[in-house]
């Protein structure tokens, strides 16, 4: 679209204003449970207007307060880059790649496929009677657990909360509630015929690892010992149930785009290097799959990221800001989404933001701690605290507002808020020796970022299943695997 003059574009939005009157949108993702649709649309009009507004202005890339060491970048106008080439860099990133020099952002934006008039306005995963997300947790001692931890040939390190001493029982028996509607039991046999013949994939970080590792200990209870099978530790990982002949994938792509930590083990770098404009070697890999789940948050908080355009033979690299390069990367993926995705043939799934609890202060007012030691979930209902953050929830929303119905929100922010009590905290495997002074004051190396304690994670996976059941009445019935 061009535009003349600044008048014009002045114009077009006073009409866009006019006309938020009289749509419907879906609401946006906050930490309030009440919305008013017409908040949602005029922000979505504002956003526009700004997109226009900046074709003819110099956009500052600010410095994202997470990041105090990063430096402010240089004014500079936006150039738009088309992403997923084929022909690109040659090089694949690896845990081996530098940069040959730094220089500051210049500016260059990830120009997306138009989702086409077809995908229609964007599908959250839930019914208008029964929003699955939005509930309470409640003690239920009679239906759960649904399984042992021992029970688990797959059970991972990193969530196996009774292996590594947690001895209280009663996170084990809490159930997520909906306020509007029930959620029926597991069925393991009935999710199976689901999965018949196709794909399930996890792809994104740790996080998005743990969901993976609770659904495939969830299903495999029914499957014959020499009837499964599981891949070593690999980038792509895959439980295989040969009567179903259907597998549950998880691959590891924590930033999503290319980048030199994208190897499963040996990821614990110094600088994060991507190829913000492509996708297209883990793509090669998710393709295929029938049921797609992406995550990515966790990874972008941690720092400056280096930029490695695909174009760029050098090994010039440019530095931004974490959130900065998530909008790129984002951009990437909402690329792939848009040109190959046929919501009738695929089904796209994205997790919003875990939430963190690192600050008792939160949820206690004078208190001093963590995660450690919490046993119960939190009871106030709206409970949000620091560690979920609005800006990087924001970045998320707009990119998939534009994809319409190609892609479908699981939002399990709120429902993670309150369970303070669900990380592993300190009963869990930690890779790094810890020294003298941790082992004395457990909460200094408390894991409360990631979910253990698989109680909590199986509440998850019932959402997801619901999630899925409910992206059309007749859930996956009607989906069609792919030929590949």
């Amino acid at each position: 679209m061009g535009w003349q003059s600044l008048k014009e574009v002045v114009a077009f939005c006073k009409f866009l204003w006019l006309r938020t009157f009289t749509m419907s949108v879906t609401p946006r993702w906050s930490r309030k449970k009440s919305h008013f649709p017409l908040l949602a649309v005029l922000l979505l009009a504002f956003i526009t207007c700004s997109i226009l507004y900046n074709e003819f202005s110099i956009q500052q890339i600010h410095e994202s307060p997470d990041h105090g060491s990063t430096p402010t970048t240089r004014q500079t106008s936006f150039t738009y880059v088309k992403p997923n080439l084929p022909n690109g860099a040659s090089e694949v990133l690896d845990r081996f790649s530098s940069c040959n020099s730094t220089r500051n952002y210049s500016g260059k934006k990830i120009q997306w496929a138009d989702p086409g008039t077809e995908s229609g306005r964007r599908r959250s995963a839930r019914q208008e009677s029964c929003d699955v997300f939005s509930g309470k947790w409640v003690f239920d001692n009679q239906s759960y657990p649904l399984y042992k931890e021992s029970d688990c040939p797959y059970m991972s390190d990193q969530l196996a909360c009774h292996k590594h001493g947690r001895s209280d029982l009663q996170y084990q028996y809490w159930r997520w509630q909906p306020h509007n509607c029930n959620l029926k039991r597991w069925n393991v046999t009935e999710m199976w015929e689901k999965l018949r013949g196709k794909r399930l994939m996890f792809v994104g970080d740790s996080l998005n690892r743990g969901q993976w590792i609770s659904m495939v200990c969830l299903l495999q209870s029914v499957i014959p010992a020499d009837k499964k099978s599981m891949t070593p530790n690999a980038q792509l990982t895959i439980f295989k149930a040969e009567e179903y002949n259907a597998t549950v994938e998880f691959l590891w792509a924590p930033l999503l785009v290319e980048s030199n930590s994208d190897d499963p083990v040996n990821h614990r770098l110094s600088e994060r290097i991507i190829r913000p404009d492509s996708v297209l070697k883990h793509s090669s890999q998710w393709e295929h799959a029938d049921i797609l789940i992406f995550n990515s948050y966790l990874w972008w908080r941690q720092g400056p990221v280096k930029l490695l355009w695909s174009s760029e033979e050098n090994g010039n690299c440019e530095e931004l800001d974490g959130l900065g390069a998530m909008e790129l990367a984002m951009g990437a993926w909402a690329d792939w989404v848009a040109s190959k995705v046929i919501p009738q043939n695929k089904r796209v799934f994205f997790v919003t933001m875990s939430p963190t609890h690192f600050w008792s202060q939160e949820w206690e007012p004078g208190s001093e701690g963590n995660c450690y030691n919490q046993m119960r979930p939190i009871t106030l209902e709206g409970y949000w605290g620091s560690g979920s953050d609005l800006p990087t929830m924001r970045t998320v929303d707009k990119v998939l507002s534009g994809l319409g119905s190609k892609v479908s929100v699981i939002n399990i922010t709120q429902l993670s808020e309150y369970r303070k009590d669900g990380h592993p905290s300190i009963y869990r495997k930690f890779w790094e020796t810890l020294s003298p002074q941790q082992l004395a004051n457990p909460a200094s190396y408390s894991d409360c970022i990631h979910w253990g304690c698989r109680l909590f994670q199986k509440s998850y996976d019932i959402s997801i299943e619901e999630s899925v059941k409910l992206r059309r009445d007749s859930a996956m019935d009607d989906l069609q695997p792919d030929p590949h």
